[in-house]
């Protein structure tokens, strides 16, 4: 569910758990379309026959593919209207603790840790994380840093 909220309000937001998102399910087609992107084509991502017998059993999505998500997750979460710029300022923290195998689901939680003002506007600070439906461990835990700006 998405929270809207206006710029004037997100020096309150400091706290807030925005909740999650919709689940996707990541497909090898994904997976190839991101090696071809990042020319990453090791077998366990893009070689379903060879990674059958792999660690795995399957091709896994590159630890970085998992992470870009956290984009289009994140646009599902929070709308913040009255903007001018809207800008991915960084991560301060990325872990990849499991790994995300073809087909499966998976969803992105986001609490906001921290809002302070910066020149022309302001930065949230995020705690992301990504789970993997039916997992034990969360595929991405990441801190991000957003900034906006009137």
């Amino acid at each position: 569910m998405t929270t809207t909220i206006t710029y004037d309000q997100l020096p309150g937001l400091a706290g807030t758990d925005l909740g999650y998102t919709e689940y996707r399910t990541v497909t090898q087609e994904q997976i190839n379309l991101f090696a071809d992107a990042t020319d990453d084509h090791q077998w366990i991502h893009v070689d379903p026959q060879r990674a059958k017998d792999g660690p795995f059993g399957t091709p896994i999505a590159h630890g970085f593919l998992s992470l870009s998500l956290t984009v289009p997750f994140w646009t599902e979460l929070l709308d913040v209207q009255g903007v001018s710029t809207k800008v991915n300022y960084g991560l301060d923290k990325v872990r990849f603790p499991a790994p995300v195998a073809v087909g499966s689901r998976i969803r992105m939680r986001a609490v906001v840790v921290e809002v302070t003002e910066v020149r022309g506007g302001y930065q949230l600070v995020v705690d992301q994380t990504i789970e993997i439906d039916g997992g034990t461990k969360p595929a991405v835990a990441a801190r991000g840093l957003y900034r906006f700006h009137a």
